[in-house]
């Protein structure tokens, strides 16, 4: 009895060997199938560890080489609302700044998506690596009506925004704000230009209602929004269906 408890704990210490190697030693020397079903389970869970933690750390690794990414687009257009005027940067600059870091450390990223009739387009953006873990973000919205596009232009603009910005939340490139959160006078820091027109895209997109937006954070314009809400007000539309 006692040769066999030292010829397992030969086998299952994690710090003398592997699980495959645990489970080749437990074949070699026959043993029951019991132990070897569990032998294998160990080494499933040991595999998705390992390929968990090489994707935190290209991650962390790919996310300290991204630099800003330009804003390569203008919008500047007059409505009834006024006046709207703000830069961003397209789905391809932001794919032209990550690819090439991404694949650097065996990362890349692809989407899904869905639109089904009456319903919402959704988008999920899914970031792998080589060694098989991937993560998820998926984002929903209405389709874009906005101008003289016909149904399927709707649906290809609605894509394309969620597939930037699924993108960037799962990079973690979202706009960042100051620390301080207030200004040399006193009174709170307020969002960019950059941010305000993020928003007057993200509440378009959503077909979100401004009238209320504005109500609920307590400020007559988006201009007037505190920094220090805006990562708030991201999630809030973000969590709007469409």
């Amino acid at each position: 009895m006692e040769q066999a408890l030292a010829t397992k704990a030969e086998y299952l210490s994690p710090s003398i060997m592997t699980p495959m190697d645990m489970l080749d030693k437990a074949i070699q020397q026959n043993a029951d199938i019991a132990v070897l079903e569990k032998l294998m389970g160990l080494q499933e869970r040991w595999q998705a560890n390992q390929a968990r933690k090489a994707f935190d750390e290209a991650m962390a690794s790919a996310k300290a080489e991204i630099p800003n990414i330009s804003k390569n687009r203008t919008v500047d257009f007059t409505s009834q609302k006024g006046r709207t005027n703000y830069r961003y940067e397209d789905l391809g600059e932001v794919a032209k700044t990550v690819s090439p870091i991404l694949a650097k450390y065996g990362l890349s990223y692809r989407f899904r998506t869905a639109s089904p009739v009456n319903e919402p387009v959704t988008v999920t953006c899914i970031v792998s690596h080589r060694e098989g873990h991937f993560e998820e973000n998926t984002l929903c919205a209405g389709r874009d009506d906005s101008g003289n596009k016909n149904s399927i232009q709707a649906i290809g603009s609605t894509l394309t925004y969620l597939q930037r910005m699924t993108l960037k939340a799962a990079l973690g490139l979202a706009a960042t704000i100051d620390d301080d959160g207030a200004n040399a006078d006193g009174k709170p820091e307020v969002i960019t230009i950059d941010q305000v027109g993020e928003l007057v895209e993200m509440i378009e997109s959503k077909g979100a209602d401004k009238a209320r937006f504005l109500k609920y954070y307590k400020v007559e314009k988006l201009a007037d929004l505190p920094a220090a809400k805006f990562d708030s007000a991201v999630k809030l539309l973000m969590a709007k269906g469409g």
